[in-house]
């Protein structure tokens, strides 16, 4: 559904007093991975355990152990995935676009985050890029699985957002030269659910 999701309470709890987890444990943590958590946390095991930094090294080695394993083909996606709205149809084919045409990113203008939320449910393989003119949907969208999002200046010209956008991108080192990207954005911008647009750009 897009809605971002955190697994957390006793996931290594055993670390509150030992310097490793129990492999139920790592079984769990790996688990909320694949069952597609945008996040798992640590609680008591940082608050009051005696090995705080062990617990978040072992939790972070874990999910990406996870992660690494985790590709799975686009055609398989369940079909409760399939886009119902525009934006979840532009969502679900900018994943598409972006497999097909091996591109090494995808930005999604956005004023709310619902784009880049649609996106990401997707679980691309690539990274996703979110830039948006407000602060607090950029520190919203930090939550979301495989996106980064970045506050840019507003402008009213898509064209100059979009260039906005891929400087970002080079100055991340997410493109370099040459690279294909896929872009979806909303015309008009700055219109929240506007979303109606993919382009394909090479750097």
């Amino acid at each position: 559904l897009g809605i971002p999701v955190i697994t957390a309470t006793q996931m290594l709890e055993s670390m509150i007093d030992n310097p490793r987890p129990t492999r139920a444990e790592a079984s769990d943590v790996a688990n909320a991975v694949l069952d597609g958590s945008d996040a798992v946390m640590l609680s008591g095991e940082t608050a009051v355990g005696k090995y705080p930094i062990q617990a978040a090294q072992a939790m972070a080695r874990i999910a990406e152990y996870t992660e690494h394993f985790m590709q799975q083909e686009y055609s398989n996606r369940p079909a409760l995935l399939r886009g119902q709205t525009v934006t979840d149809a532009i969502g679900e084919s900018t994943v598409a676009l972006a497999l097909d045409l091996n591109a090494r990113l995808i930005i999604t203008l956005t004023s709310s985050g619902y784009s880049a939320r649609m996106v990401a449910r997707h679980r691309p393989p690539v990274p996703i890029l979110a830039v948006t003119v407000e602060e607090r949907v950029r520190r919203r969208l930090a939550l979301v699985w495989g996106v980064q999002s970045v506050c840019v200046q507003e402008q009213r010209d898509i064209e100059r957002l979009v260039r906005d956008a891929l400087r970002v991108a080079m100055e991340q080192k997410l493109a370099l030269p040459g690279d294909r990207v896929v872009i979806t954005a909303g015309v008009p911008s700055g219109i929240s659910g506007s979303t109606n647009m993919i382009q394909v750009r090479t750097v």
